[in-house]
């Protein structure tokens, strides 16, 4: 089977196609959440009249229900605008469908003349001292597996506890458009439950609900360092926490609420 060019196809201006390559672990019918998420990036930054002297400083993800691989639309809406800060929503939806996806973005203004840069170094090993891992066992062939490289300096995604996983996407975020540094953040931080996991796949689900990801600092260069730790109440809530890394130093900070059940 071939593998997909690219995550999406742009269908319009606000209509996307899913290929095979977003597809997460758990269902053949499902995404991943990291590629859409992304694309709901994509979408609040590239909103029309969107100012161009803003960044995203924290987006959260309330995830309804699974997104399905099938034709989608992004529409956004502005829910705060004022000189500094702008708060901004976008939801993804199947076509004549309820939102499966929401995102909600705090945008700061970014300073006209540069200012103190006061942020610690690296501080994982870089990609370069690691190598290729595989993922668990998926049952497909084509996925969100084969579409991202994954390179732990500590853990696995077969082993349980805590992970540090480089992530360089195979493909674009959508055909025949440049992949930009937030796309590259996005796509990865909802793997921090997975990098980090502490309970037998084959026993245990434990599914994330949300992600709020908090950055300081968009990446560069091409790998984004997922460096999660996981905790689980015996209620069956847990937390998967994660620092978010390029090769320059920390970017900032991902979180994921998890509902956890046996089997």
């Amino acid at each position: 089977m071939a593998e997909p060019e690219a995550f999406f196809e742009r269908l319009s201006e606000r209509r996307f196609a899913p290929t095979e390559g977003t597809r997460g672990p758990w269902d053949a019918d499902s995404q991943h959440a990291g590629p859409p998420a992304a694309l709901l990036g994509r979408a609040l930054e590239d909103r029309p009249g969107a100012r161009t002297d803003m960044r995203i400083a924290r987006v959260t993800y309330e995830i309804v229900r699974p997104v399905p691989i099938r034709p989608l639309e992004v529409t956004t809406t502005v829910l705060r605008s004022g000189r500094s800060v702008e708060l901004v929503e976008a939801a993804l939806s199947p076509e004549g469908q309820a939102p499966v996806m929401l995102a909600r973005a705090l945008r700061i203004r970014t300073a006209e003349e540069p200012g103190p840069a006061v942020a610690p170094g690296p501080r994982v090993p870089s990609p370069g001292e690691a190598a290729d891992s595989p993922f668990f066992a998926i049952p497909w062939d084509v996925g969100y597996h084969t579409s991202m490289e994954t390179r732990f300096t500590e853990g696995s995604f077969r082993a349980l506890g805590p992970g540090t996983c480089w992530m360089r996407m195979r493909v674009p975020l959508i055909a025949g458009e440049e992949t930009r540094p937030l796309d590259r953040v996005l796509v990865a931080a909802d793997s921090g439950n997975g990098i980090s996991n502490v309970l037998d796949f084959s026993r245990h689900v434990f599914i994330n609900a949300d992600l709020t990801v908090h950055l300081h600092r968009h990446p560069v260069g091409e790998w984004v360092c997922v460096e999660a730790r996981t905790s689980v109440d015996p209620a069956g809530i847990g937390l998967a926490d994660a620092q978010l890394h390029d090769e320059k130093g920390p970017i900032g900070r991902s979180a994921q609420s998890l509902f956890v059940a046996p089997r």
